[in-house]
């Protein structure tokens, strides 16, 4: 086996092992469960936050589709459509069970799994998202007017109630739609039928009427 071969290897297994014990689990349970010693452990990850990271790499950096990005701001499409095509494969990795459950175990040892992933949800998702609405519905955008608290909330009671479906599965062991998918879609269009209520009571002020702009939503 190939140096990568076997750091690869290792990777997968501590994945598995998290997934079920959680981060207080000991590297010496993880070495006897793989059949190595620590020794060679150490070599490849000289420490629990060096192995951490590399879960972190190889379970949400390499999993994490930039298209997602550019799909949500592409406004040759209805952002319905957008917002159900990301959410539709970002929803394929609430079928992971070992994705669900390390990312529950990071935010409870305090490992900065959880922490790391949500920010970047939160500043390429969240405040793409919010802008696109904003487009929508005539306010302006997010480069002049940051993104509200109340709208971070908003978001999160979207991306939360998709997430939570994973919950459901993998946590919980409680029933899930057997229809996910459709579940997916009706959440997002129920999102954004309250979505300019709630932006117009905000404090985010209009934007100026541009020549030839329509509503998309």
């Amino acid at each position: 086996m190939s140096p990568e071969e076997r750091k690869s290897e290792i990777v997968r297994g501590a994945i598995a092992y998290f997934a079920e014990g959680g981060f207080g689990s000991q590297t010496r349970e993880l070495t006897q469960r793989l059949g190595i010693s620590n020794a060679l452990l150490f070599k490849y990850f000289p420490t629990k936050d060096a192995l951490i990271e590399a879960i972190y790499e190889e379970l949400f950096l390499k999993r994490w589709n930039p298209k997602w990005e550019s799909g949500i701001a592409d406004r040759t499409l209805e952002l319905s459509e957008r917002l159900e095509r990301f959410y539709l494969e970002y929803s394929k990795m609430l079928h992971d069970r070992e994705w669900v459950r390390i990312y529950l175990y990071s935010g409870l040892s305090g490992a900065p799994l959880a922490r790391r992933f949500g920010e970047m949800v939160r500043q390429r998702i969240y405040v793409r998202v919010i802008n696109e609405l904003r487009h929508a519905f005539g306010f302006a955008s997010t480069d002049d007017h940051p993104c509200t608290e109340a709208e971070i909330e908003l978001m999160w009671s979207l991306h939360g109630s998709i997430a939570y479906i994973g919950i459901r599965k993998w946590i919980y062991g409680s029933p899930i739609p057997s229809d996910v998918d459709s579940v997916v879609c009706r959440l997002v269009h129920e999102f954004l039928y309250a979505a300019e209520t709630f932006l117009a009571e905000g404090s985010v002020p209009r934007r100026r009427a541009t020549p030839g702009a329509s509503r998309s939503i």
